[in-house]
């Protein structure tokens, strides 16, 4: 029989077998940081100490760690049907799921195409724009449009229309015929700003360019993250996103948002879509989907895109796209639950009700060493030190570092520390985080 997982009995294994992801594998494996169990708020290390979660997992531990609600759904699932395939088959659950997140999309958004991550949801957004043009007789429309510095997650599709140099340089040429407009931020004008920046709303106009240079007739679809968060927290400007979603509409080119982290409360709404109030054609949906307890992506669409596929195309299979885990029956279960959670326990308002809090608390820490910005909306945060001559990201790596040994988890991208709690987050949290956070700074040289 198996031992319950404590610190007592947990030891390092060889750590030679795993490549791990997104990691510099030789320094984790001189010094790992292994973490063995989570509750609420709370991971802990192989060493026995707690550590706040900074950072909601990756993103994607909205509702906290171990809910009993959403674990006890997994175990029943699993005795009950652990797998079902979603090619000429299902299960119940995978309807119900797509009818719950129906209600939550914006009106005339409630058709739901299932994915295994943010990255499977981003490329199936992408073939479904592809596919639409071509079933209605536009087929010249392939052009892909990204943005300089977008995540938008590691398929093909996603690197491609992605717009972070490190992503992409080794793989090759990507997929032909992407272009890019440029990212949002601006250290002079916006530096500090609290909430979206008056400055940069002007940006979206770059779209115009594209237009008039490629021809609106080549151009499918246009992807952004409303708030990109993987590359350091980048807040639209106002005006910003309303600007993208007026152009796109003159030009007859499908608005893709990429809610992946913003989705389900990080921003105090369900969708960033609600809380700017602009309505994509389709927008992705991962992480807070069910909360990371199981993997799981999706792609909302609108009605009329649906519609079109069913109209149009021949008899037999409208879309030839899928995954074989696609609406796999513990994620059906898991996301079930989660979402549950999220109504019972009105997160969503929560985050809003503590988003004006949080706000003070990060932005209490300008002036600190390095600092050179800090900027937030719903709750995430992101304090931008200034690089090392000749050493980009090594001082945000090490703080990275600090804050664990000082039990805080953050994520870093480059010299940007980026925090995005649980929404169970209180705010005693808050000040913990930031009294770690800002200590670490301060010890940073």
């Amino acid at each position: 029989m198996n031992k319950p997982v404590t610190t007592a009995n947990v030891q390092p294994n060889d750590l030679s077998q795993f490549w791990m992801p997104f990691t510099s594998n030789r320094e984790f494996k001189a010094a790992p940081r292994l973490l063995v169990s989570a509750k609420g708020m709370y991971y802990k290390s192989h060493d026995g100490r707690d550590i706040l979660d900074g950072s909601a997992g990756l993103w994607c531990v909205n509702i906290g760690h171990g809910h009993p609600k959403v674990v006890e759904a997994i175990k029943a699932q699993a005795d009950t049907l652990e797998f079902t395939p979603s090619f000429q088959f299902s299960q119940p659950l995978s309807f119900e799921l797509a009818r719950k997140l129906a209600g939550m999309t914006p009106e005339g958004m409630d058709r739901i195409f299932y994915t295994n991550s943010g990255s499977e949801a981003v490329d199936t957004a992408l073939k479904i724009a592809l596919a639409y043009h071509r079933i209605r007789g536009e087929a010249t429309r392939t052009r892909l449009i990204g943005r300089a510095r977008g995540y938008h997650g590691v398929g093909f599709g996603g690197i491609s229309v992605g717009g972070i140099p490190s992503n992409r340089k080794f793989y090759g040429p990507l997929i032909n015929g992407v272009d890019h407009l440029p990212h949002t931020h601006n250290l002079e004008k916006q530096a500090f700003t609290k909430g979206q920046p008056e400055w940069g709303a002007h940006l979206a106009d770059e779209l115009e360019n594209l237009v008039a240079l490629h021809d609106p007739s080549t151009i499918a679809a246009v992807i952004v993250e409303p708030m990109a968060g993987s590359t350091g927290v980048l807040v639209p400007p106002k005006g910003y996103l309303e600007r993208l979603r007026e152009i796109t509409k003159k030009y007859g080119i499908l608005l893709i948002f990429d809610e992946v982290i913003t989705g389900f409360g990080r921003l105090g709404s369900s969708f960033a879509a609600e809380y700017f109030g602009v309505t994509p054609d389709l927008f992705t949906m991962a992480k807070g989907l069910t909360s990371g307890y199981v993997p799981m992506g999706a792609v909302a669409v609108d009605n009329g895109i649906y519609q079109a596929f069913m109209d149009e195309s021949p008899d037999g299979i409208e879309l030839f796209h899928g995954y074989t885990y696609s609406a796999h029956p513990l994620a059906c279960a898991a996301a079930m639950a989660t979402l549950e959670v999220y109504q019972e326990e009105d997160l969503f308002q929560r985050a809003a009700d503590i988003s004006p809090y949080w706000e003070e608390a990060v932005h209490a820490m300008k002036g600190l060493p390095n600092v050179i910005d800090i900027r937030n909306i719903g709750l995430v945060a992101g304090i931008e030190l200034a690089p090392r001559e000749g050493a980009a990201g090594k001082r945000g790596m090490e703080a990275c570092v600090k804050a664990y040994e000082a039990g805080l988890m953050v994520r870093v991208t480059a010299d940007i520390i980026a925090l995005s709690p649980p929404l169970i987050v209180d705010k005693g949290d808050i000040d913990k985080m930031v009294e770690i956070t800002s200590n670490v700074i301060r010890a940073l040289d």
